[in-house]
């Protein structure tokens, strides 16, 4: 049985993508023209066709979405996992309000695809802990998710 295609976000995806968790996103290399992955955690769901996230205004995810923006957001969650493909912009060089020199992307949703393997099913949710100072880092991403919110 072939697994589940939208073209939009269903609730439980969009649900838990209303607060900071673990994503990985897939880039074209801008150099290489291959894959490129990254892991990124300030990522949220503004409607159920658009995904915002931030990343260091020097990051090589830029310099990839600048060359060419078709993006991979690959989301663990609903106890399956998606590949969630879409059109990326720079929506805003800088965010405001936020003391890192971050930029906030827009995703615009193409495809919701399930692309968890047959008969199986994810029992445990990634989980991560911040390495550094726990309050500043609260603080943080406190701030970055209060801008992308704004935006």
């Amino acid at each position: 049985m072939p697994n589940q295609v939208e073209q939009k976000l269903i609730k439980p995806l969009f649900d838990e993508l209303q607060k900071e968790r673990f994503v990985t996103l897939a880039t074209v290399d801008h150099e290489t023209g291959g894959p490129n992955v990254s892991a990124i955690s300030w990522v949220l769901a503004k409607d159920e066709n658009t995904i915002y996230f931030s990343v260091d205004n020097r990051s090589r995810i830029l310099e990839n979405i600048n060359k060419n923006n078709m993006v991979v957001i690959n989301l663990i969650a609903n106890e399956s996992t998606y590949s969630i493909q879409g059109e990326a912009q720079i929506k805003v060089e800088r965010l405001e309000e936020v003391p890192l020199k971050l930029a906030l992307v827009e995703v615009a949703i193409k495809e919701v695809r399930d692309v968890m393997f047959y008969g199986s099913k994810i029992v445990t949710e990634v989980q991560y802990d911040k390495t550094y100072d726990k309050n500043a880092a609260q603080k943080l991403d406190n701030q970055v998710m209060d801008a992308i919110k704004k935006a």
